[in-house]
């Protein structure tokens, strides 16, 4: 059973890979971090908000990460590049390098600009806007539908290319349910959202789980466990491994 549920694992970690060498112009969206982390403050010297300014002028959606997320978005962040910058000044240089990464954290573009002005402020958003420079031939273009569906498969080893769905995936889960579990009582969990995915903590406040995004809809896998998170009906269900003894926790999540 516990390598029924490594490989169910392995299957989305393979799902989440398909479609990681997409072009930075076939991602609709673009998160912005609050802030930097270079800086000390939330949008100091309006960083953010400046880089989500000059994003938006390429044609993608731009959010910051604490604004609310479109439903799509917040189903599979993997929708999403997230815009980082990375500060490699010098003394008497300000250097600021603008990179896109998937929710993988690979980076897909990546462009840097300078300046020599001293007061930060200044300094800082007119090396962003000279990074940005490099991408005004950079716009977001949408995929084909022909395109969509070829990245809604799998390929397997030594197997024939197939679609997975979250029925077919939740069938599987409950195979596993065959033999020694340990179900515990439901607990409120409470959602911040990370990269590629969730950390979900409680009201200690601590971290419980930290989840990765998937394509398929309300299933994530729970990141350095043998398991799934899966929606059922109401509730979210978490299912892996402790000591070979099967977990099964219910959960309510407020995303």
């Amino acid at each position: 059973m516990k390598n029924k549920i490594i490989l169910v694992a392995l299957i989305f970690i393979s799902f989440l890979t398909v479609g990681q060498e997409k072009k930075v112009s076939n991602y609709k969206y673009i998160i912005v971090p609050n802030k930097f982390e270079f800086l000390k403050e939330p949008d100091q010297y309006q960083t953010s908000s400046l880089t989500k300014f000059l994003l938006k002028k390429n044609g993608f959606t731009v959010l910051l990460e604490s604004e609310d997320f479109p439903e799509d978005l917040k189903n599979d962040r993997c929708k999403a590049l997230t815009a980082s910058i990375v500060n490699n000044s010098s003394l008497f240089k300000t250097k600021l390098q603008l990179e896109l990464k998937d929710c993988f954290s690979k980076v897909l573009f990546t462009s840097e600009g300078e300046s020599r002005i001293k007061d930060f402020k200044k300094s800082y958003q007119q090396s962003i806007r000279n990074a940005h420079k490099l991408m005004e031939d950079i716009s977001y273009k949408p995929l084909s539908k022909k395109q969509q569906v070829k990245e809604t498969k799998i390929i397997a080893v030594d197997t024939p290319v197939k679609t997975i769905t979250k029925k077919e995936v939740l069938k599987d889960v409950s195979s596993t349910k065959k033999g020694s579990e340990k179900v515990e009582n439901t607990t409120t969990l409470y959602a911040q959202p990370k990269k590629n995915g969730f950390q979900l903590i409680n009201l200690k406040p601590e971290v419980v789980f930290i989840i990765l995004n998937t394509n398929i809809k309300d299933v994530y896998v729970i990141k350095d466990k043998n398991g799934l998170l899966y929606k059922q009906e109401s509730k979210w269900v978490a299912e892996y491994y402790e000591k070979d003894q099967l977990i099964v926790k219910e959960f309510e999540i407020k995303f």
